[in-house]
């Protein structure tokens, strides 16, 4: 278990399994090498190939790891065939949908990594308002396959997410007060089990798989295929600003105030932060302490455009700005502000009340924040995502609205230790403040013991169907949920 010191290498990545004995690996994976010999219809990457560097790639750099091998599954067959034989050989396997993986559970030291870069087909009906994708797409894959007929699915912020994670982890994203979590609109799921089956899991097949694998993470199978309900949307008014350090207060008691009575139809989100240091914002607050407002509306724009307007009339806003754009813009905006290659950490969770103490304590945080695009991000759930039932999903808790998600985000491993060391202070400095409870995709990789903390009481649940669909734990390298002993 981590200790939050400061002085723990930042790199420990508890949870994160390593096949440490060389001999040991190079058999077990010519072993399995071996057995998928003439059947594999996909790339099968090893270290010496050319492709191996890139492919082996994740997106956070601050988890990169070198896997033995990566299979790079052509279709369904392929993935039952890995995962039959690397069950039957022992080794260990991570499954990659976008790699975007906070802790690095889309690859391994030593091991595999099943591929599903392959398996990005999206179909569309739009009579019923349903698609199906595969379960390698990015959420771009399905944003611009459901826009051609005007049609949304509610996903993620970064379009070079992997879908699959992200659903399977819950799903939150601008859409999630207007039409729930991304998982609270899968209708349907097909996937791999541990012992390399092919299943459908829906309300009438496999219920309980089904009520497990919305927000239950990777833990019971490889999703080769999603199907989802969709629904009509092409624009948004979107408004953007920054408030000097001396608003803050002022506007974070607003939020505070005016959130829990907003229309569902209203996403506002904002982040403390160090304002840009360049020409996007006046000279005197250049990477000052800065609060920094994004608002969306779904919905008659006139109206948007009186909410906006009554959030822009308390406290100072500067470089304000308000447009009418199109969803892919929406989805694609943030794409470059968290880049491959960067370094993150995350630790997050939930408050009931968002006090006095809990705004004083961030704002005093502020004064020492270790990198231009660390950040204090706050989020208000609520809406149609609140209203679903505790028991309708395996997704944790939604009776706390309010979100914290402290993300440090550099791009010099020599600022590993300050980045690191400044979320793990203020978020043990808050933490006597939140409600039991997180969001596992918000979660880094030292922290297993809180994975419980995130599913509460629906804990012995998960347990008793991870044992009935992977009763050895194959499917470990996640936010993972043991299977229940016997």
């Amino acid at each position: 278990m981590h200790s939050p010191s400061d002085s723990l290498n930042p790199h420990e990545n508890v949870g994160l399994e390593v096949s440490t004995n060389p001999s040991l690996t190079t058999r077990v994976l010519e072993e399995f090498c071996g057995a998928i010999r003439g059947k594999f219809k996909g790339d099968l990457i090893r270290q010496t190939n050319p492709e191996f560097n890139e492919t082996s790639k994740i997106w956070n750099a601050m988890v990169a790891r070198t896997p033995a091998a990566i299979a790079r599954c052509a279709d369904v067959a392929d993935v039952q065939l890995v995962v039959r034989h690397a069950q039957e050989t022992g080794v260990l396997t991570a499954v990659r949908c976008g790699g975007h993986s906070l802790a690095g559970f889309g690859s391994c030291d030593g091991g595999l990594v099943i591929d599903l870069s392959r398996l990005r087909r999206v179909v569309v009906d739009e009579a019923s308002r349903r698609a199906r994708f595969g379960g390698g797409c990015l959420l771009g894959n399905v944003d611009t396959a459901t826009q051609r007929h005007g049609l949304v699915f509610p996903a993620g912020v970064v379009s070079h997410t992997g879908a699959g994670g992200l659903v399977l982890g819950g799903g939150t994203g601008w859409l999630t007060r207007l039409l729930g979590l991304s998982c609270d609109n899968v209708v349907g799921f097909r996937l791999v089990t541990a012992d390399g089956s092919l299943i459908r899991a829906n309300d009438a097949e496999n219920s309980e798989l089904y009520w497990a694998l919305r927000g239950g993470g990777g833990n019971f199978g490889v999703v080769t295929e999603f199907e989802v309900r969709l629904h009509p949307l092409t624009s948004v008014l979107l408004a953007s600003s920054y408030c000097r350090q001396d608003d803050i207060v002022r506007v974070l008691h607003d939020w505070r105030e005016f959130m829990p009575g907003a229309p569902d139809e209203l996403k506002w989100n904002i982040s403390l932060v160090l304002a840009p240091n360049d020409n996007r914002v006046p000279d005197e607050i250049r990477g000052k302490p800065a609060l920094s407002s994004s608002i969306v509306w779904f919905g008659d724009e006139e109206t948007g455009r009186r909410h906006i307007n009554r959030i822009f009339s308390v406290g100072e806003h500067v470089v304000c700005k308000m447009e009418t754009i199109s969803y892919l813009t929406l989805q694609t905006m943030a794409d470059s502000d968290f880049p491959h290659g960067r370094c993150y950490y995350t630790k997050s969770g939930y408050f009931a009340e968002f006090t006095d103490s809990v705004i004083e304590i961030m704002v005093q945080a502020l004064a020492g924040i270790p990198s231009q695009n660390t950040q204090i991000e706050l989020a208000y759930l609520g809406g149609a995502a609140g209203r679903v039932s505790p028991s309708e999903t395996a997704f944790g808790d939604r009776s706390a609205p309010f979100i914290l998600n402290l993300l440090a985000d550099w791009k010099d491993p020599a600022d590993d230790a300050a980045n690191v060391s400044w979320v793990r202070r203020l978020f043990n400095s808050l933490r006597p403040h939140m409600k039991p409870g997180v969001y596992v995709n918000f979660m880094s990789g030292d922290e297993p013991e809180r994975v419980p903390e995130a599913y509460q009481e629906r804990w012995q649940r998960l347990q008793r169907i991870k044992a009935h669909y992977d009763p050895s734990n194959f499917f470990r390298l996640n936010q993972n949920i043991p299977p229940l002993a016997k």
